[in-house]
């Protein structure tokens, strides 16, 4: 994978999780979620703090604020407009190649910042996917994004299980869409969500 499609992917992604968050609405935020213990305003703060801000502090090597980690996004009545804008931000702080190099800090442990980089664009899409589930929304992604979905979790599950942020496996036919496959992996069930298959022209 070169950097070129990685992060193809990630921008994708990204504007893939800004309409669904523009798509959730104030009386959805109190609703149960897909994600065990999780209402959709818990989820929604995570996958905000993450996926937009967490990406850009990790291009540019420096640590969440103890503001943003306790912020409540959702207080905001524009808060999915505030995402998409940080989302922006965060997909642009990735635009250089050089950013993909090296490792990650993660308090404790090295990562390489093409394995961090991909895993968030993994949360980007699977929890887009269960705040899409949770407020009667679709996810709409292309094939090339769904096999690099597909592949960040086959590869990172048995870490994620030992974080407990994935649940054993659900199982799922071989012959089925990689998105549904990576859903299964990671433990969701696909019939419970939709996905839409895109065409964005990439290629891949």
């Amino acid at each position: 994978m070169t950097y070129d499609e990685a992060h193809q992917y990630m921008s994708e992604c990204a504007a893939e999780a800004a309409r669904i968050a523009r798509g959730v609405r104030p009386e959805q935020l109190d609703a149960p979620s897909h994600c065990a213990g999780w209402d959709v305003r818990t989820l929604v703060g995570h996958w905000v703090l993450y996926t937009s801000h967490g990406l850009e502090h990790r291009a540019r090597r420096t640590a969440l604020s103890e503001e943003l980690t306790s912020r409540d996004f959702t207080a905001e009545p524009d808060w999915a407009e505030a995402y998409a804008a940080q989302l922006d931000r965060a997909v642009a702080a990735w635009a250089d190649p050089a950013v993909w190099e090296g490792e990650i800090d993660l308090g404790g442990a090295m990562m390489p910042a093409a394995d961090i980089a991909a895993m968030i664009i993994k949360e980007m899409a699977v929890h887009g996917w269960d705040v899409a589930a949770a407020t009667g929304q679709d996810l709409r992604v292309s094939d090339g994004a769904a096999r690099f979905v597909l592949d960040v979790v086959l590869r990172h599950g048995d870490l994620y299980r030992q974080y407990d942020g994935f649940a054993d496996p659900v199982p799922v036919p071989d012959d089925a869409p990689p998105f549904d496959r990576a859903l299964g992996e990671s433990g969701r069930h696909p019939r419970q969500g939709k996905v839409v298959r895109v065409d964005h022209g990439t290629g891949h």
